[in-house]
């Protein structure tokens, strides 16, 4: 007989650890206990040698769904002879910071009992267990006890109660357990009065989608917008209401099935989708099933599973086809929580309703993954996934907050090897936002029990995030330059060794010389870097306006190739262009007023998107070199050329010479923009090759929002690959700027560490 201990770290309290230890002990005839302790799990058993192997393999892989084990010691004990295994009172002691289980989708036991008859908990909305239901949108405080969430209203009946406190029970110590008789209700309102409650409330907002109508539908951490996918009038009813002219809208589907008749769905895909997190994933088009105003000009689907028991019966009652389901708001605002907020603010988008009287504590997106190149990237990190930790390479000897970007912001507190990135804040634009931002920071220190000795915040001095930092008196600071945050985002993920060639493409960054970066080659590892190659410069003619209108850059890109001649090409770009308002642009450049200049790849794509498409504006951030990668030809073999000049800049003024030829002799707009795509890879691998020549290394990073183009993505690191580079990128943070604030932590860290080396 032997006898081990295990201390497990993580998320292993409140999602049913201790009964799952006490079922494996019991099924392999183990004795011993296991008991709760500040910030761990403690665990000692007895028996013989095989089954407590047995017992430690399916420690680490099969523990609750929402557990997430961080760190297991073991250490041998001297047997005690005992005959039983029990869970023993938790041991509070020093009061540490806990992490909080994400918010899960309902598991397979309560969809079964949602949907029984004889279950006492027939079609109720708020069914869940230990493995499933909110978790981190409903936390008010540390520890995560029920009465320190959004339950701590809705007493237990007598039923609810025994579940709570059985540990053989699925609902052994689940925060969130209710019943129709003690739990939350739901509510169906009409101009702000109720109409319906409970059942006849879910069962009145099928019916209504099912005739058109807009609901705004209250679900884990905020307020989305439905319609039926397959209505054309009413999606595009909600496209003018919200203010949403063309950016794509998520889908939500009863089940696979109904999803595989309008999308292609690989094995990767098809796992994402059934994911505990239940992410949002782009899948691309296989047959036009749905309104063409859901996704126009795109042929990517954002699609989800029901996540909620409330998502369940409202899909069960709408006969199984799709929903748009997007985020309750108007334009770029914060999606909206809290009831009377949202009530007001989406009353003249919605018809109808659907809310509940559980609150939502926390606001939270919902996530976005995509399969690219074999791998599951992230591409927003949120609902589902947060607030699970990554690990950092390194131990941190002080607390460090990383406060990440101005647009999709992300803010990330890291103690020793852990870092917590926040729930998706987004753009910082708005007075909201930013409050919610402040908050988010303030929720995360309270639930972790963390207090940052150091900030880490963006180079550039105007950025609401920059700002933060340097208000907060007494605490050391510390400025990561962009697209080092981009590249040590990889870095530090994959725990690289040694100096790599980061290539950071993305729309816009603050270098180090002051000027707007964002076609970057760097020779970089956690403590530094060097600028080695970049896209040659280009011009934004009136400024950030030349963002919401690319024929401005496009314009300028072919008078420095043409001249003034461009304007009598026969282009899709010139027919739709102000030829007075580009006078009028051109001589504001002759003269240096408002034209900032950049080596930006994402304002690149915009230039060559207006080019070949003739797009004018955009309507939301990314649209034009979205659209331009949806035209692409994945079949075209082609590609243009850049020129390399004077060793470090990468010249675009032959690419656009040969888009412009191919256009005018006819060559097709989707052949046109897949040689792009390639031209670009191949540059990229040219300039990598430049660089190893002279001593450079054999490990490439690719990141920045450029690299969420998935053909781009590909063919790049296919030639890498193909001439011996090793190549990485994002996988569990967003390569866009979602990702900076754990790139900014890793430089930090490293930083301080240097220091204390030295």
């Amino acid at each position: 007989m032997v006898r081990k201990r295990f201390l497990v770290e993580g998320t292993v309290q409140g999602v049913g650890f201790r009964p799952f230890v006490r079922r494996l002990a019991t099924r392999h005839r183990l004795s011993g206990w296991v008991v709760n302790r500040a910030g761990e799990v403690e665990i000692e058993v007895e028996g013989h040698p095989s089954a407590v192997a047995l017992f430690e393999k399916h420690l680490r892989n099969d523990a609750p769904p929402l557990a997430l084990i961080s760190r297991l010691d073991i250490q041998d004990r001297d047997t005690v002879g005992e005959s039983v295994f029990n869970i023993l009172p938790s041991v509070r002691g020093e009061l540490r910071g806990l992490p909080v289980p994400p918010d899960m989708a309902t598991c397979e036991a309560c969809v079964k009992e949602l949907f029984d008859p004889k279950d006492r908990r027939y079609r109720y909305p708020f069914i869940n267990c230990t493995d499933c239901g909110p978790r981190f949108t409903i936390v008010r405080e540390f520890p995560y006890d029920r009465d320190k969430t959004s339950m701590a209203s809705f007493q237990m009946c007598a039923e609810c109660r025994n579940e709570y406190e059985n540990p053989d029970n699925r609902r052994y110590h689940a925060q969130p357990n209710a019943c129709p008789v003690c739990g939350p209700q739901a509510a169906l309102r009409h101009e702000g009065a109720v109409i319906a409650v409970r059942d006849d409330a879910m069962k009145l907002a099928a019916a209504a989608l099912s005739d058109g109508s807009i609901v705004a539908i209250k679900g884990l951490g905020g307020y989305h917008l439905a319609c039926d996918a397959g209505n054309e009038e009413a999606v595009a009813r909600l496209r003018v209401r919200k203010a949403r002219e063309e950016k794509p809208f998520a889908v939500m589907a009863r089940d696979l099935s109904v999803i595989s008749a309008i999308c292609s769905v690989s094995a990767m895909e098809r796992a994402a989708l059934l994911g505990s997190g239940r992410p949002i994933v782009l899948l691309q088009r296989a047959k036009d099933r749905l309104a063409l105003s859901v996704a126009p000009t795109n042929r990517f689907l954002g699609v989800m599973l029901p996540y909620t028991p409330l998502h369940h019966l409202l899909l069960a009652d709408f006969e199984g086809r799709a929903l748009v389901m997007t985020s309750g708001n108007i334009g770029e605002h914060p999606i909206a929580y809290e009831d009377e907020h949202a009530i007001q603010s989406l009353r003249k988008i919605a018809d109808l309703v659907l809310t509940h009287d559980r609150p939502i504590e926390t606001r939270c997106d919902d996530s976005i993954v995509r399969v690219t190149g074999g791998r599951t990237s992230i591409i927003r990190r949120s609902r589902g996934f947060v607030p699970h930790s990554i690990p950092l390479p390194f131990e941190l000897a002080e607390p460090i907050l990383g406060c990440g970007a101005h647009l999709k912001n992300v803010f990330c507190l890291c103690e020793g090897n852990e870092a917590f990135l926040s729930h998706h804040i987004g753009d910082l634009e708005t007075l909201e936002s930013r409050r919610s931002y402040v908050e988010g920071i303030d929720h995360f220190k309270q639930l972790l029990r963390v207090e940052p000795a150091c900030l880490a915040h963006d180079m550039h001095p105007d950025y609401p995030s920059t700002q933060y930092a340097l208000e907060q008196a007494g605490v050391e600071t510390i400025a990561v330059q962009h697209h080092h945050a981009h590249i040590a985002s990889v870095v530090a993920e994959h725990d690289l060794k040694g100096p790599v060639l980061g290539v950071a493409f993305d729309g816009t960054g603050y270098g180090t010389d002051g000027t707007i970066w964002g076609g970057e080659f760097l020779l970089a590892d956690l403590c530094g870097f060097k600028r080695v190659a970049h896209l040659e410069l280009l011009v934004l003619p009136g400024g950030e306006q030349a963002i919401r209108e690319p024929w401005r850059i496009a314009a300028w890109c072919l008078s420095e190739v043409y001249g003034d001649s461009f304007q009598n090409m026969d282009l899709p770009l010139i027919r739709g262009m102000d030829s007075s308002r580009w006078r009028t642009l051109k001589a504001m450049a002759r003269r240096g007023f408002q034209t900032p200049r950049t080596s930006s790849v994402g304002r690149l794509f915009d230039a060559v998107s207006s080019i070949v498409t003739g797009r004018t504006t955009v309507r939301y951030e990314g649209q034009a070199a979205i659209e331009l990668e949806m035209l692409a030809d994945p079949c075209e073999s082609g590609h243009y050329r850049f020129d390399l000049r004077d060793e470090s800049k990468l010249s675009w003024g032959p690419m656009i010479r040969r888009v412009v030829e191919d256009l005018l002799g006819g060559v097709p707009a989707a052949a046109v923009a897949a040689r792009f795509h390639s031209g670009l890879s191949v540059a990229i691998m040219e300039v990598c090759e430049r660089i190893r020549r002279d001593g450079g290394p054999s490990q490439v990073a690719l990141s920045g929002g450029v690299f969420q183009n998935a053909l781009l993505l590909k063919r790049a690191t296919e030639l890498l690959r193909d001439r011996g580079y090793c190549v990485w990128f994002n996988e569990r943070v967003p390569a866009n700027d979602g990702g900076i604030a754990y790139g900014q932590v890793a430089v930090a860290g490293a930083t301080m560490r240097s220091k204390v080396c030295a």
